[in-house]
C-alpha cells in the first residue's frame, strides 16, 4: 500500500492538521456516527469505543488502506464533556471546568483493511484551568470557538488563554494523540519511505 492509503475518518481540521504537521498525508473521510454510549463506560473506554465506531463506519463506506478513527473526551466535575449542543451549553461546560484541574481522554484506533488487524488506545491528560469571570466565558463563547469543541475549549486557540498547565501529551487535547497513532500505523506496516505526497500544509518526507 502507499501513503495516500491512510485515510482519516473525522471532519476534524485539527486532527489532518496534526497529521500534516508530522508528514503523514492522507485523504479525509468525513463519517457521521452516533457518539452516545451507555453511562456506566468510564471516558477511557468511551473514547475507544467511539474511535472504534468512526473507523468501522468508514471501513464499511468503502475505506481501503490505514484507516484511522479517534475521538476526545473531557472529565471534570464529576462529568463527562463532549461538543456542547449549543452556546449555553458551552457557558454552561466552561463554568464547571474553571478553576480546577479535569481530565482529557483522547482515543485513536487505526485499522488495516487489507488483514483486518488493528490497533486501539488512549491517551490521559490533566489539565487545570484558571479561574474565568462569566464576562470572559461569555466572550469566548461569542466567538464561536468552543461550539465544536470537546469540553467547550481550544487549547490549540484562544481557549490556552484559559488554560494554566497540563500533564501529558498537549497533542491529545487537539484531538489526536499523535505518538500513540504514528506508533499503531508503523506495528501495521506503514513506513516513512512510502511518503511521497505534496500539497498546502503537507511535507515530503523522501529525501529530506
Amino acid at each position: 500500500m502507499s501513503q495516500q492509503d491512510i485515510v482519516l475518518a473525522s471532519s476534524s481540521p485539527r486532527r489532518t492538521q496534526l497529521l500534516q504537521q508530522i508528514g503523514i498525508c492522507h485523504r479525509v473521510m468525513p463519517i457521521d456516527v452516533d457518539e452516545t454510549y451507555p453511562a456506566e463506560l468510564s471516558p477511557q473506554d468511551a473514547v475507544q469505543l467511539l474511535a472504534g465506531r468512526k473507523a468501522e463506519a468508514a471501513v464499511a463506506h468503502g475505506a481501503e488502506g490505514w484507516v484511522i478513527g479517534a475521538d476526545t473526551i473531557v472529565a471534570g466535575d464529576g462529568a463527562s464533556f463532549g461538543k456542547p449542543r449549543d452556546a449555553a451549553d458551552a457557558h454552561a461546560m466552561l463554568r464547571r471546568l474553571q478553576g480546577r484541574r479535569h481530565d482529557v481522554y483522547s482515543g485513536v484506533m487505526v485499522q488495516d483493511t487489507s488483514t483486518g488487524a488493528r490497533r486501539c488506545g488512549y491517551s490521559h491528560v490533566t489539565v487545570w484551568m484558571r479561574s474565568v469571570a462569566d464576562e470572559e466565558i461569555a466572550w469566548y463563547v461569542a466567538s464561536g470557538e468552543p461550539l465544536d469543541k470537546a469540553g467547550a475549549y481550544s487549547i490549540q486557540g484562544v481557549g490556552a488563554l484559559f488554560v494554566e498547565r497540563l500533564y501529558g501529551d498537549y497533542y491529545a487535547v487537539v484531538g489526536l494523540p499523535l505518538q500513540q497513532t504514528a506508533g499503531f500505523l508503523r506495528d501495521l506496516g506503514w513506513s516513512r519511505d512510502q511518503v511521497t505526497c505534496d500539497g498546502p500544509n503537507q511535507a515530503r518526507m523522501r529525501g529530506v
